[in-house]
């Protein structure tokens, strides 16, 4: 018996085994791209490449051994294997890649698998309320790029191209959260980077391929699954060429030159679990070819740029326009162009590697309204599902609905602020519902979101009270 349990466990943990690929000590290359791997322990294994290196060294007759005397070298000691194994990334391990047994990416994608853009769009209405030339813009591109992605390079010679965006729009306004709105309805890998800690290779910050191990780690360290997930480098206008240029930009426009391989395809090297290739981490090869880049940005006084393009073009002669005309325009970023772009500070070369570029608008208060309360998971009946866990019903009126939206609109942070504004109303009525078992509905009025009043209290079977705000 005891032998068939051997035999068990051992069946079991093949698999697991031969999933991962062994990878070089010294370079840090899976298998599959350094060649078969010489084992020195069963944790420890070394690539052709490098333990030739290593004898070609050892045999090159420029260090005499038969010299040095190893007695008089306290901390000097013959080196033990099994130390070497503590260093060892076990966790950063990299799958095997699939035989490819059929040339043609037909089993990789299915066309027919890929939702048309009126679909995707029908989703994101379902949570992301507004921005509908945002909507059909970013549906109409992801839906192209997959198409691309599937029928991959055909016998015509006809090759599509990649159609990465740069979306812009004000904060809170719903950049990230279409993205990831996007993501889970397509049921692909998503990695969300940051563009302000990306920095030029060699200074302190991440390195530019590790936007790539996030997407690497979101797919579970599979690479064919990672070549068609999606980027989204969110405050990417925080890497503009500084105005003074006195001072090395280790953050701006170099960080630009580097990601433009990185956006139009090439075979990038990447460090699998860490931020940085220096680490002692394995390295594999992702093709960026088919990964969709969405970059994201505020673009803080891009307006201004734009208003000194519109004013210089109509600001001249008797029917000259006002130089204050465009200030109360709260969608001036519609009429953004390519050029303002190059003059906030992002290089010509990369800009054109995002062809697709659209704007989002700000929220209005009607708008922020839509967002408390019709979306899937919106902010109001995450609340009304937390009380009515208690049994207790939470209704707000219209006129307390606009009054948040108009608190909002004032801090100037988009949707973003809601969350805020209604936790600190939300506070005492959550602190003290719990209290009273007999407490049936809390209504939010108007009067107490300006503090003129409380809330309106229905007990169980008795007419509404007014709880002392």
């Amino acid at each position: 018996m005891d032998m068939e349990n051997k035999e068990q466990e051992q069946e079991t943990e093949k698999p697991e085994e031969n999933e991962y690929e062994d990878v070089c000590f010294v370079c840090h290359r899976p298998e599959s791209s350094a060649g078969k791997m010489i084992h020195l322990t069963k944790d420890i294994s070394i690539c052709p490449e490098c333990m030739q290196r290593t004898m070609d060294m050892m045999s090159s007759g420029n260090v005499d051994y038969k010299k040095l005397d190893f007695s008089r070298m306290p901390n000097i000691s013959m080196i033990n294997l099994a130390d070497l194994q503590n260093l060892i990334p076990r966790r950063q391990k990299v799958k095997k890649k699939a035989p490819q047994k059929q040339e043609g990416p037909e089993k990789a994608l299915d066309i027919r698998s890929i939702p048309a853009p009126h679909k995707i769009k029908e989703r994101l209405d379902e949570y992301v309320i507004g921005q509908e030339q945002a909507k059909k813009v970013i549906s109409v591109a992801v839906y192209n790029h997959y198409k691309r992605v599937a029928a991959g390079s055909e016998a015509d010679g006809i090759e599509i191209e990649k159609s990465n965006m740069l979306m812009i729009g004000p904060t809170g306004s719903g950049k990230t959260y279409l993205v990831k709105t996007l993501a889970r309805l397509l049921d692909v890998p998503l990695a969300i980077a940051d563009a302000t800690s990306l920095t030029e290779a060699g200074y302190i910050g991440d390195d530019i391929e590790s936007v790539l191990s996030k997407l690497l780690a979101a797919a579970d360290n599979d690479v064919e699954k990672a070549e068609r997930g999606i980027v989204f480098i969110d405050e990417i206008d925080k890497i503009a060429k500084k105005k003074n240029t006195n001072q090395r930009d280790v953050s701006g426009e170099s960080v630009q030159q580097g990601m433009l391989k990185l956006l139009e395809g090439a075979q990038i090297e990447v460090p699998v679990g860490a931020n940085s290739k220096n680490a002692m981490v394995p390295l594999e090869t992702i093709n960026t070819r088919n990964i969709l880049f969405i970059c994201g940005g505020a673009f803080p006084d891009l307006e201004n740029i734009i208003k000194e393009r519109l004013n210089k073009r109509s600001s001249i002669g008797f029917r000259a326009d006002l130089k204050d005309k465009y200030d109360e325009e709260k969608n001036l970023l519609r009429q953004v162009t390519v050029e303002d772009i190059r003059k906030f500070g992002m290089i010509p070369e990369f800009i054109g590697r995002l062809p697709v570029i659209f704007t989002l608008d700000a929220l209005t208060e009607d708008m922020m309204v839509s967002v408390l309360k019709e979306p899937k998971n919106a902010i109001l009946k995450q609340y009304q599902k937390l009380l009515m866990l208690d049994e207790v019903r939470l209704d707000f009126t219209e006129e307390a609905l606009h009054a948040i939206a108009r608190r909002a609109m004032e801090k100037d942070t988009g949707a973003r602020a809601l969350r805020a504004i209604i936790e600190e109303f939300m506070l005492d009525i959550m602190y003290e519902v719990p209290k009273d078992d007999n407490i049936g509905q809390v209504l939010i009025t108007e009067d107490y979101i300006e503090h003129r009043g409380g809330p309106l209290i229905t007990m169980r079977g008795v007419p509404a009270l007014e709880m002392q705000g």
